[in-house]
């Protein structure tokens, strides 16, 4: 077998190799994580029947209420993921229970990037900018631009029906993002190892500039949006190989352990 340095021959021809960096990684677990949204009746919990690569899983359960006008987020969250500026690439695997419903056609919330703005006092509270969905059995996504406040200045891009999702299956994301509030940021998503959106010259973040979250979990977001509709009250999505960095491999789920 033939090896080579390629740092040395790097060197010697001047130049520098680009080595790849995991920002953070989560195998299917409650350690390492910041924080936790556990709203109404909502869990996160750690499991080891179900998961997707090595022993353990995250298992983020929603319970519908109709003497509750709250929000339903179960997620698992990362402080400060990414600041306007940077680039990086995210990625996590998802499953959907069993016998997920998917007729009538209704949005569950998978991920989202999410930062505080109550302190600009025009309304706005936690937003979130990049958001990843189902709505029925296709995924979508979306970048958020324009400025916080006024609200009506917030401006979205979104990119729909992406893919099918299939109930009981495991499937994986993986988002690369050039955070910039000009028309210099490009967005790409990759669904079970396609690419499934590459846009370039957009702007993907609001003017300002403070820390956004990562939360990776179940926010059931139509129930509180739209009215809960059809017979399913219990929703659970189990989450696993959740990781962000500085090349595909470091945040894809098949691509590290």
């Amino acid at each position: 077998m033939v090896s080579y340095n390629v740092s040395g021959l790097l060197i010697a021809l001047g130049l520098t190799a680009v080595q790849a960096t995991q920002f953070w990684s989560n195998t299917g677990t409650t350690a390492g994580w910041d924080t936790f949204t556990h709203e109404h009746e909502g869990t996160v919990n750690e499991v080891t029947n179900v998961v997707y690569k090595g022993s353990t899983a995250l298992k983020m359960t929603q319970i519908h209420d109709s003497a509750y006008s709250g929000r339903y987020h179960s997620e698992a969250v990362k402080y400060d993921a990414y600041k306007k500026g940077d680039t990086a690439f995210y990625g996590f695997a998802f499953r959907l229970q069993q016998d997920w419903q998917f007729d009538p056609a209704q949005g569950f919330n998978l991920a989202q990037f999410i930062a505080d703005f109550t302190d600009l006092g025009c309304g706005e509270d936690y937003m979130p900018s990049t958001m990843v969905w189902v709505v029925g059995n296709q995924l979508h996504t979306r970048v958020k631009y324009g400025e916080v406040c006024p609200i009506s200045s917030q401006k979205i891009k979104s990119y729909d029906n992406l893919g099918q999702v299939t109930a009981g299956v495991w499937h994986r994301i993986v988002l690369q993002i050039s955070w910039k509030s000009d028309s210099t940021g490009y967005f790409k998503m990759w669904y079970d190892g396609a690419k499934v959106v590459e846009d370039y010259n957009l702007p993907t973040n609001v003017g300002d500039g403070r820390a956004f979250s990562f939360r990776v979990g179940l926010y059931a977001n139509g129930w509180y949006d739209h009215g809960y509709e059809g017979s399913q009250g219990t929703r659970q999505v189990w989450y696993d190989q959740i990781a962000s960095g500085s090349e595909f491999a470091d945040a894809n789920p098949d691509g590290w352990s």
